[in-house]
């Protein structure tokens, strides 16, 4: 981790689903290549949070920002650029079922701009080999287990290179054995320099992975070191 090299910067901004206020005064910073636990109670306001991240609820007052982006003064069309520097995981894998594992990341790729073949090519086979799937390019998601797909997942967040990568509860539908190997896969990829933010309900492998939490509860978040 970087000291001192924000990527996530948020001070007294609260965060509204519809009319309904989530969370007061949210102040945090994680810093570039930072691992950082989400934790609290279902209903406590984390995917509020995730979701200001990326753009889907707006932000009204406060300072926030996030990969460069000024997230209170940013306009709609920008949010297909801040997204294009996150990342996101989610509990239900979210791939298109009637695509090949190769063609779940060039529709990702096409959808961000890449156009260059051999670049396409030489990212897809980077990105498989980074999760530990290089062989299973050419398989349908329902011929992969559960943590294959996740790693999928994974690997679709992970295309575009992006500043911060969102996980949303990503191993909520896996095995114990199955979720160690994805957080573990989370962590080298903070350490190859994205801030990784990880919402979960299992506290279960903070003493095999610590990294700093930082908890919503209350209406309130609370950063622990």
């Amino acid at each position: 981790m970087q000291e001192h090299n924000p990527i996530i910067e948020f001070d007294k901004v609260p965060i509204y689903q519809n009319e309904n206020l989530v969370l007061a005064n949210v102040t945090l910073t994680v810093n570039k290549g930072e691992f950082v636990y989400l934790i609290g109670k279902t209903g406590s306001g984390k995917s509020s949070f995730l979701k200001t991240l990326y753009g889907e609820l707006p932000v009204n007052s406060g300072k926030a920002m996030a990969a460069g982006f000024d997230l209170r003064e940013m306009k709609t069309r920008e949010i297909p650029l801040l997204r294009r520097k996150l990342g996101i995981v989610f509990q239900d894998f979210q791939l298109l079922m009637d695509r090949t594992v190769s063609q779940n990341l060039l529709f990702v790729m096409h959808a961000t701009g890449w156009t260059d073949k051999k670049e396409i090519h030489k990212r897809l086979n980077e990105v498989l080999a980074k999760v530990n799937l290089e062989t299973k390019g050419n398989k349908m998601p329902y011929q992969l287990s559960g943590g294959e797909q996740q790693r999928v997942g994974i690997a679709r967040a992970m295309v575009n290179d992006p500043e911060i990568i969102l996980a949303d509860e990503p191993t909520g539908n896996l095995d114990p054995e199955t979720s160690e190997g994805i957080i573990s896969l989370l962590f080298d990829i903070s350490k190859m320099g994205s801030a990784v933010l990880m919402a979960t309900h299992n506290y279960t492998f903070f003493d095999k992975f610590p990294a700093r939490t930082i908890r919503c509860e209350g209406g309130n978040i609370l950063a622990h070191n």
